[in-house]
């Protein structure tokens, strides 16, 4: 079973309302997908690199268990 590597694409909007709107593109879509809205751009890039600590820690679990220490 081999796994895609592609990779998610993310974008932040400057929306007409005066927010900022984080979207992803799900490598298997063509659409684009909202996921927050933030009233500055600090904030939606905030959100962005929340997103991807969030998903660099599902591909660690994904990958097992870490040795942290071992005995003799």
């Amino acid at each position: 079973h081999v796994r895609s590597r592609r990779q998610r694409q993310m974008c932040i909007r400057d929306r007409p309302n005066g927010f900022y709107q984080t979207e992803y593109q799900d490598p298997e879509a063509e659409e684009w997908i909202d996921v927050t809205r933030r009233e500055t751009l600090e904030g939606a890039e905030e959100a962005v690199i929340a997103s991807v600590d969030h998903y660099k820690k599902k591909i660690e679990f994904l990958n097992g268990p870490k040795v942290v220490k071992t005995f003799k």
